[in-house]
């Protein structure tokens, strides 16, 4: 069974001539006031009127550019500079805030062997030890997160920010 496919589906109806009904109706306001202007201005005050009117409205009405009609790219240009844009890529996030802990007093801790103290440290710090080891230039230029809170993007594309918990201690 052979169907018919619509051809030319880009082309408006032709209504009034050679005109579509938008085009008509741009060039008649531009005609009609033109033609109301003669019986009231001057002759030479006309020719002025009419000479800047009438060019603009057949402008509007049959011009095209890179094949995108003028009235629709007037359209474009007045909205792009009117309307506010918004970079939603640019977007911040902002950090929850958490409440502070309440202070208690700082209990001395007993004293333990200092090779434990050592090993401990070495194993759960970021940090160098100081005295012991030197820190390179390398991780000079690198400053230490105060939270660990990191942005975490969904397979939807969503992006959320969510606390990091190591559970290697």
């Amino acid at each position: 069974m052979q169907f018919q496919v619509p051809q030319f589906i880009d082309v408006k109806p032709k209504i009034v001539g050679p005109l579509t009904l938008q085009q008509f109706f741009i060039i008649a306001g531009a005609v009609i006031p033109v033609f109301l202007l003669f019986f009231v201005l001057q002759f030479w005050l006309w020719i002025i009127v009419a000479g800047i009117l009438i060019p603009i409205s057949l402008a509007l009405a049959l011009g095209k550019y890179n094949g995108q009609p003028l009235l629709k790219i007037l359209i474009a240009a007045f909205n792009f500079f009117w309307k506010p844009r918004i970079y939603l890529w640019h977007k911040k996030t902002e950090l929850p805030q958490i409440p502070e802990l309440p202070k208690f007093d700082i209990i001395e801790k007993p004293k333990r062997a200092p090779m434990k103290d050592i090993l401990l440290k070495i194993t759960t710090t970021k940090l160098p030890i100081p005295k012991r080891e030197k820190t390179t230039t390398f991780l000079k230029s690198f400053k230490i997160p105060q939270d660990d809170y990191e942005t975490v993007q969904k397979t939807t594309g969503d992006r959320k920010v969510a606390k990091r918990i190591d559970y290697q201690q």
